[in-house]
């Protein structure tokens, strides 16, 4: 069994925001395998698809991103998820908008939902991709730009990112094959 898990916030007022990438390519990686409904179990809203004859659970945690660990731990511990078939998706106030990392295992790099995820499962061995968001120049204003509204230009670049990442969570869902790779879409004038 596979677990994909898209980080972000419940709640209208939290849709469409820089931190909610993750729930924005389960929507979309959804959509693309003909998922329209989800269920809600373990503080998450999922769903249960088979590819290639293997179930896949696609998730996202409503407990707020700074408790992600705990919906996913229920779900890992539940079906008893190795840790390899994770795949865990946020964003990274690291790397610029546009940019997305695949990573095999790797820290938290500060992020609070991969924080707790670690916490949870006492383990950091789960795949991730993260999608770039960009630093604020005002250290100060970390809070209001990841959950502030993308700027017409960043939304263009996350989006074509969001292509990247789709093509590279089927081929894992696919084959189990998972790239420890970094993409950057130019920028479009």
């Amino acid at each position: 069994m596979k677990l994909v898990a898209g980080l972000g916030n419940p709640g209208k007022e939290y849709e469409c925001t820089p931190h909610n990438v993750g729930f924005q390519v389960v929507d979309l990686l959804t959509k693309h395998l003909g998922i329209s409904k989800f269920q809600q179990k373990f503080h998450s809203q999922f769903c249960r698809t088979s590819i290639n004859g293997e179930s896949c659970l696609i998730i996202k945690p409503l407990t707020y991103m700074n408790r992600s660990g705990e919906a996913v731990a229920e779900f890992v511990n539940y079906f008893n998820i190795p840790a390899e078939n994770i795949v865990i998706i946020s964003d990274d106030i690291d790397l610029p908008p546009g940019k997305v990392r695949f990573r095999e295992e790797g820290g938290h790099g500060g992020h609070n939902g991969l924080r707790s995820i670690i916490e949870s499962l006492g383990k950091s061995n789960f795949r991730r991709i993260r999608f770039g968001i960009g630093r604020p120049a005002d250290k100060q204003g970390v809070v209001g730009h990841v959950l502030g509204r993308w700027s017409k230009a960043e939304e263009k670049l996350t989006r074509n990112a969001f292509d990247i990442a789709l093509i590279e969570l089927m081929r894992f869902l696919e084959t189990s094959q998972f790239q420890n790779v970094s993409f950057s879409i130019p920028e479009l004038s």
